[in-house]
């Protein structure tokens, strides 16, 4: 299982949201390239970067500090804002290695997947943030405020025949609150849709829980507030989820 340490940038600083809410920002200090250098030293592969400020306001990105993320040598799965494919392009183009779709994902698929096609299965992430309602998980959208009548289950269906590898599912009710992860989603997930890497996101709270998402045979885990918190070290999280 591959960990994805979290580096969620706001205006040039490293914060966390809670459950996405853009008015409850912890603010842990105004360098992420020091802070993804640090990641490297302690042994992680990749990172995993979120551009708030891309996904808030398209002209407003980040782009010069994920390029030189990318120059530290860690592999770059970002996202945050991607609408066009010249997005992806110029991402792609500063080196990183797999662009994050999020909105477009579930409101035009048909476009996302031209692009896994145009540019590779192995170069884009689905982002799928979901809430269960009236016994569904429905996807949620503009900062988490707008409810999808659609269900997961219909949005994944339509990349059927699509190539799609990687996808991250985050439980909203659990992000940024060290709740856990949301174990019966992801083992819902693994059953009916076996081909896609799928990354688990939000709630990760201990080292058991890392522990618990490798063993269901997820790709991937994505941990930031934990991390932040010093709830446990970066190289602890890594033995774990290489762990047997």
């Amino acid at each position: 299982m591959i960990l994805y340490p979290a580096i969620d940038l706001l205006e040039g600083r490293v914060v966390r949201l809670h459950k996405g809410a853009f008015d409850a920002v912890t603010d842990y200090g105004d360098d992420p390239v020091a802070v993804a250098q640090s990641f490297g030293e302690a042994g992680a592969s990749w990172v995993h970067v979120v551009d708030l400020a891309g996904a808030r306001d398209g002209a407003r990105r980040q782009t010069e500090t994920i390029r030189e993320i990318c120059q530290t040598g860690l592999r770059v799965q970002t996202g945050g804002g991607v609408r066009a494919a010249e997005d992806i392009e110029s991402l792609l183009a500063i080196g990183v290695e797999r662009v994050i779709i999020g909105s477009l994902a579930v409101t035009n698929a048909p476009l996302v997947r031209d692009w896994i096609e145009t540019y590779g299965a192995d170069r884009i992430t689905l982002a799928l943030d979901v809430k269960r309602l009236g016994g569904s998980y429905r996807p949620a959208l503009q900062g988490w405020t707008d409810m999808m009548m659609t269900t997961l289950p219909e949005v994944i269906a339509s990349y059927d025949g699509s190539g799609l590898k990687h996808a991250l599912v985050t439980d909203i009710s659990r992000d940024g609150d060290l709740s856990g992860p949301n174990l019966a989603l992801y083992a819902d997930l693994l059953e009916r849709h076996p081909a896609v890497d799928w990354q688990a996101s939000g709630g990760v709270s201990s080292l058991a829980d890392l522990a618990a998402v490798r063993k269901l045979g997820l790709a991937g885990a994505i941990t930031g507030k934990a991390l932040y918190e010093g709830i446990f070290t970066l190289k602890e999280a890594l033995a774990c989820s290489q762990d047997g």
